[in-house]
């Protein structure tokens, strides 16, 4: 329990502490964000500000991770989070170097990220099996019995893919991506802790303990402690008005992760609901373009969702705080859930 504060506690001020001075480094090397053209007019007054905080996030959690090691196991699934957020991370950082040196809001092509996500993809899940010993069933709160074989590998890619790309989404106004991120993190702390807690063996009745080693859960806590950490302290400068923006080197490393997360605890389909904000900010722009290539009319004024409102005329940080709220709602519910599971085999606490 002490090492997943202690990670907690070092990547929150990491990130805290390094913010400002990436902040000054980013801005004396231009590293500031462009624009949508299309978007809400309020927004051109951002251009310019401080992009890819996400290094400072990633520098939080690794050095978090690494202060909380000493007496704690290394194991194979607390590395292979990391590799999915640095790779990811680095996968985002040229997509923002390509923003940055040709001045406009658009990086990679769409396919080109998909082939970097599928590359990163298909190497976490042949580590996952083969190194970290992950089964390859299809989980929601446990184990659903269904073997996947090699659809594993593509069910990994679609898992990952879809939840880096729809952090990325939300990641449009200030805060909203980094404040609800932390409190999935902190929701995967509370999951993994748990599981290390009633792992099978030491006495557990096999009805309600968790199949996967104590050492790996542990370990997954530690990792989302820090990343948890690392994320809130760099809320405290990307909050309104934003002093610095993640870029898709902090959401695309940010949606992997929390994907990682949930293919290493047995949660899959629980990250679904975990990261109900994401879910639905994907959904509104998946629904804008199908109504519009079908009918040739927008389902909302704008999409991802949170601009649809902006529009509308809520204030920026109305909207935030709003969504904030329907993350909040959509993680307690996604604990309650794991926790009535556990009640209803049996598990007293």
């Amino acid at each position: 329990m002490r090492a997943i504060l202690l990670a907690g506690a070092v990547g929150f001020f990491v990130s805290l502490l390094g913010s400002p001075i990436a902040i000054r480094l980013f801005r004396a090397w231009g590293w500031g964000q462009r624009i949508r053209e299309d978007g809400p007019r309020g927004h051109l007054e951002k251009m310019g500000t401080p992009t890819m905080g996400g290094i400072v996030i990633m520098l939080g959690v690794l050095i978090a991770y690494v202060a909380a090691r000493p007496g704690n196991e290394v194991t194979a699934s607390g590395l292979l989070v990391l590799g999915v957020g640095l790779a990811l991370g680095l996968l985002g950082a040229a997509d923002d170097m390509i923003k940055i040196v040709r001045r406009r809001s658009l990086g990679l092509s769409m396919t080109a990220k998909l082939v970097g996500q599928a590359v990163v993809s298909i190497g976490f899940a042949y580590l996952a099996l083969h190194v970290a010993h992950v089964n390859d069933q299809l989980s929601f709160i446990r184990d659903t019995g269904l073997r996947l074989g090699l659809f594993f590998y593509l069910w990994v890619f679609i898992m990952i893919a879809a939840s880096s790309n729809a952090v990325n989404l939300t990641d449009g106004l200030d805060g909203l991506a980094s404040g609800s991120s932390a409190l999935v993190f902190a929701a995967y702390v509370v999951i993994a802790f748990w599981e290390f807690r009633h792992a099978c063996g030491a006495g557990i009745s096999e009805r309600f303990c968790y199949h996967i080693g104590a050492g790996s859960t542990l370990d997954l806590a530690i990792v989302g402690a820090g990343a948890m950490g690392a994320v809130a302290g760099f809320l405290w400068w990307n909050a309104a008005p934003a002093r610095i923006f993640m870029g898709d080197t902090g959401s695309l490393a940010i949606g992997g992760m929390l994907a990682a997360l949930a293919l290493l605890t047995d949660t899959q389909l629980l990250l679904l609901i975990l990261g109900g904000l994401y879910a639905l900010e994907a959904t509104s722009v998946i629904v804008q373009v199908v109504v519009f290539r079908t009918t040739k009319r927008r389902a909302f004024r704008m999409a991802p969702l949170h601009h649809h409102f902006e529009l509308l005329g809520w204030p920026e940080f109305t909207v935030i705080v709003r969504f904030w709220i329907i993350a909040g709602l959509a993680v307690a519910f996604g604990l309650g859930l794991f926790y009535a599971d556990f009640l209803a085999r049996g598990g007293t606490g």
